[in-house]
């Protein structure tokens, strides 16, 4: 009787510790749901833990889709809810408070609300993850590194860069007229960052598998072990710290970790001084590493400098790369335009005595346009992200956006809404002159950005990609071929931002001048 009552006993607790055990995860799960219900705020019903992200962390809706369906779940209103697995995130669609968000009142939503533990990734001590004091210190240390005086001293260097490229295109259409065309912009990309910033001589035109090229790829692959360790940042931030896992390849991140580091002991050996990047980040070590007194919330260190060196480089060639590979897609596409386009380079350069210098660039309004209308179509990022720093209640708006809270602003769903851009599909430059331009509302063309957080490189990369199709369309016609795929797949699951799941191959027909 005893040893019946003794077993009933522990099975009655094994069955209770199962079922506190199922409450408390379910608790768990969905206690942060009910917030945009008590605030009356529309939103996308979660499913619990995954919040509105289970298809995609299933890997059965790509982020694009997922993008689109959340954009337009609700048409009609300026802002509603979602959930990031457990976390409520506030989607914001007016192009009003978009605005208001990124300039008006960036005073309130400084920072970008990606916590990255500095343990995870090397990358969490750069400008892109900083926050408040530190993110404006730094800001305000690197900014002279991209000067306009700072930016015509590279012209040389770029035009350099694009004729190599130039080069490396003739000597492929020896053997074929198909190119791979994000393995051209790459190499170019790659050299233009490591010599107008850093010094290096890199080759990467010549040699698409070179440690630098290959260490990028493995930069912004996205793998199943990053979906994983995502996934545990949004549910137990805690634990990624614990068991100090690695966001980012660490063959990758120690490579370049460790060839900054020879490049800034190098120069500091040597008393190398050169009007770069390079030089911008040791006046910044200086004056926030080595200076003494400094407060603790200022202090900064070496991995600081090599950090943000990592950060402009690789995004400095990826996203060129990525952006001039769409622009000569949409160019073969679109032969009215490119040979507008041409024209406008020939005339310029004429106009200029064939200097490609800051006046050309200046000169350069189609060419503009094409750029900001590549941007728009292809905008790279899915979303910006920010977090307001203190509380916010919006003029004459029944909302309050409280401190801590997140904000998605759905950037790739913006720039393909018909409301602003008619047909948005379609590829028409037009749509960024002066008068059209005038007709938009701020808050809808954003991807550098917008205010203070203003990607810090971006006269830089326009500058670079302005060469490149100075030096490559005044030589060749780029045109479609059997192996380009029409319309272009966006839904790529190798790498972390918006690019061509199959490439993209064009033909490249060499201009004959008489």
């Amino acid at each position: 009787m005893f040893s019946f009552l003794t077993n009933l006993l522990l099975d009655n607790v094994a069955y209770l510790s199962v079922i506190a055990v199922a409450l408390g995860s379910y608790y768990y799960s969905t206690w942060t749901y009910g917030k945009w219900r008590k605030l009356n705020i529309p939103f996308i019903p979660p499913v619990p833990l995954f919040g509105n992200m289970f298809k995609i962390m299933m890997r059965i809706e790509h982020p694009i889709d997922l993008s689109e369906r959340m954009y337009y779940r609700f048409p009609n209103v300026k802002w509603f809810g979602i959930y990031q697995m457990r976390e409520p995130i506030l989607l914001v669609r007016d192009p009003e408070l978009i605005h208001t968000i990124l300039v008006k009142d960036f005073s309130y939503f400084t920072d970008h609300g990606i916590d990255v533990d500095p343990s995870m990734s090397v990358l969490a001590n750069s400008l892109f993850f900083y926050n408040g004091r530190r993110w404006r210190t730094m800001r305000q240390k690197l900014s002279p590194g991209f000067t306009s005086g700072k930016l015509k001293d590279t012209y040389c260097q770029i035009n350099e860069c694009s004729d190599e490229m130039v080069s490396g295109i003739v000597d492929t259409l020896e053997k074929t007229d198909r190119l791979d065309v994000k393995m051209v912009t790459a190499g170019f990309s790659t050299d233009v960052i490591g010599t107008c910033a850093f010094g290096m001589k890199l080759d990467a035109i010549k040699n698409d598998d070179s440690d630098f090229r290959r260490y990028i790829k493995l930069m912004f692959q996205a793998t199943k072990k990053q979906l994983i360790v995502q996934v545990l940042m949004m549910i137990c931030p805690w634990a990624i710290k614990l068991l100090k896992i690695r966001l980012l390849p660490v063959e990758a991140t120690d490579f370049f970790y460790n060839v900054f580091s020879d490049v800034f002991k190098y120069r500091e050996e040597h008393n190398v001084v050169r009007n770069d990047l390079t030089q911008t980040l040791m006046q910044a070590r200086k004056e926030l590493v080595l200076k003494e007194n400094s407060t603790r919330e200022d202090k900064f260190t070496d991995k600081d400098i090599i950090g943000n060196a990592i950060l402009m480089f690789t995004a400095g060639s990826e996203t060129v790369s990525s952006m001039l590979s769409f622009c000569l897609y949409e160019l073969a596409l679109n032969k009215e335009i490119q040979d507008k386009l041409r024209t406008e380079i020939c005339v310029m350069k004429a106009k200029h005595d064939g200097q490609l210098n800051n006046d050309y660039l200046m000169d350069l309004n189609f060419t503009t346009m094409v750029l900001e209308e590549t941007g728009r179509k292809y905008s790279i990022a899915f979303s910006l992200m920010r977090v307001a720093t203190k509380t916010y209640t919006l003029p004459n708006e029944p909302l309050v956006i409280e401190k801590g809270q997140k904000i998605f602003i759905p950037m790739f769903s913006i720039h393909r809404d018909p409301k602003y851009y008619p047909d948005p599909l379609k590829f028409d430059p037009e749509r960024f002159s002066v008068e059209q331009k005038s007709q938009r509302p701020n808050g809808t063309y954003i991807p550098f950005g917008d205010g203070p957080r203003l990607c810090i490189g971006k006269r830089f990369a326009e500058s670079e990609m302005k060469l490149a199709l100075s030096n490559v369309l005044s030589k060749f016609e780029v045109l479609p071929c059997e192996q380009t795929e029409i319309p272009l797949d966006l839904r790529s699951e190798s790498t972390s931002f918006i690019s061509p799941k199959n490439g993209i191959v064009l033909k490249f027909r060499p201009i004959i001048t008489q």
